[in-house]
């Protein structure tokens, strides 16, 4: 059974394609500034890359373009010949707790769950329409961000204001990058020789867009992106955690508008806006030179990073591990280094030849360290595929052809 991957964005679309039950990755690519004169289509595989320029309209003429190329490459003869596509869902409110196949009534909860998440909910909706319009008897599988946190608790999840604002409108903590979280939560416990029911770590997704959870035997009881992804963390160029009375300071006495505001936020805050820059390998050379605002950046972010792992170190009762991940979390040594000298009151030791030379998934504590450190690289989309397999083959063996 070959499973397509898809992370639909506004202009952009990311896929893979997998064979099942083998688990072969077959190709994986992008297709960047749909809707521009100068869209691009990059894609890697076996006996197969390429890299094009060509006008794509909108995602239906993007999709239609992989349709082709699949069918000259003979990976497929069309769409139709796909077991499943497995969509990556950013918001599905508390309609979710796990991935589901997708039908009408699923289809009408996420569109209704758009207010929740509407930079994201509306692209993905446009790439499930467009393969259902493309190959209409293709299972289609939708996996949500939002569902692996599904399982906190009220006092995680609920806000300090009018209870009505929660029980009218949803406005709550979802937590979002629970893939990665799941993925390498559970990787980790391999790794350990732990069965992830009894295995309880804080991960820390550290990328462009950053968050930390606590899981406890496997389960998401805190995190700490919020009702959006800009609560938390310091991150690339959002701000994380501020005194929401930044915002009307910034409204009444710099006559800043809503919209200004929250560009400001989102866009020119974070990393980005503490010292120009939001790619941590440009901010560690600039650091390393004596830039003095790219020193500080570095210190605000790991300082961020502490005071998260304390609560939720004592939120879990203690831990087994503590798991990097994200771009920054598998690539920088030095701010895993940075973070990591900072938690010997939790009897953390780790070994900086480790540390440094580690590549891939790798243990880098020490023997007597009190908690497991741990680098795994992220895989959102093989859960996804993952998802879309069990539940199709679930589907499949429940309803068999005749």
């Amino acid at each position: 059974m070959k499973i397509l991957v898809l992370n639909s964005g506004s202009s952009s679309i990311k896929f893979k394609l997998y064979d099942f039950p083998s688990r072969e990755l077959l190709l994986a690519g992008s297709i960047e500034r749909i809707g521009e004169a100068d869209s691009s289509l990059r894609l890697k595989g076996r006996n197969l890359e390429l890299d094009e320029r060509v006008a794509l309209a909108d995602h239906r003429r993007a999709l239609e373009s992989l349709e082709e190329i699949f069918k000259k490459s003979s990976l497929l003869d069309s769409f139709e010949e796909l077991g499943a596509v497995g969509h990556r869902v950013v918001h599905g409110g508390e309609d979710f707790e796990e991935s589901v196949l997708i039908d009408e009534e699923v289809m009408g909860a996420i569109k209704r769950n758009v207010s929740l998440a509407p930079l994201h909910n509306p692209a993905n909706i446009e790439g499930i329409e467009v393969i259902g319009s493309l190959s209409p008897s293709t299972p289609q599988v939708a996996v949500f961000d939002t569902a692996f946190h599904q399982t906190m608790p009220p006092e995680a999840y609920i806000y300090a204001l009018e209870i009505e604002l929660y029980e009218k409108y949803g406005i709550r903590r979802y937590g979002f990058h629970g893939s990665s979280h799941s993925f390498v939560c559970k990787r980790a416990s391999e790794m350990a020789g732990m069965d992830s029911a009894s295995f309880d770590t804080i991960t820390l997704h550290l990328g462009n867009g950053a968050s930390v959870c606590a899981i406890k035997g496997g389960k998401s009881i805190e995190t700490s992106m919020g009702f959006t992804p800009l609560e938390g963390l310091v991150m690339g160029s959002r701000s994380g955690d501020i005194d929401p009375a930044i915002i009307f300071h910034l409204y009444r006495e710099l006559g800043m508008s809503l919209q200004e505001i929250e560009r400001l936020l989102n866009r020119r805050s974070g990393l980005k806006g503490l010292c120009g820059e939001n790619d941590m390998r440009e901010i560690e050379l600039a650091a390393a030179s004596g830039d003095e605002r790219a020193l500080a950046a570095i210190d605000i972010f790991v300082h961020r990073i502490i005071k998260y792992i304390g609560a939720y170190f004592v939120l879990l009762g203690g831990a087994d591990a503590i798991v990097f991940t994200g771009g920054i979390g598998e690539n920088s040594s030095y701010i895993r280094a940075r973070v990591c000298e900072r938690l010997e009151a939790l009897g953390v030791r780790f070994d900086s030849e480790l540390n440094e030379r580690g590549r891939g998934d790798f243990l880098f504590s020490t023997k007597d360290s009190a908690l497991r450190l741990y680098t795994v690289h992220t895989d959102e989309e093989s859960v996804i595929a993952e998802d879309t397999y069990r539940i199709v083959s679930l589907a499949e063996s429940m309803n068999p052809t005749p």
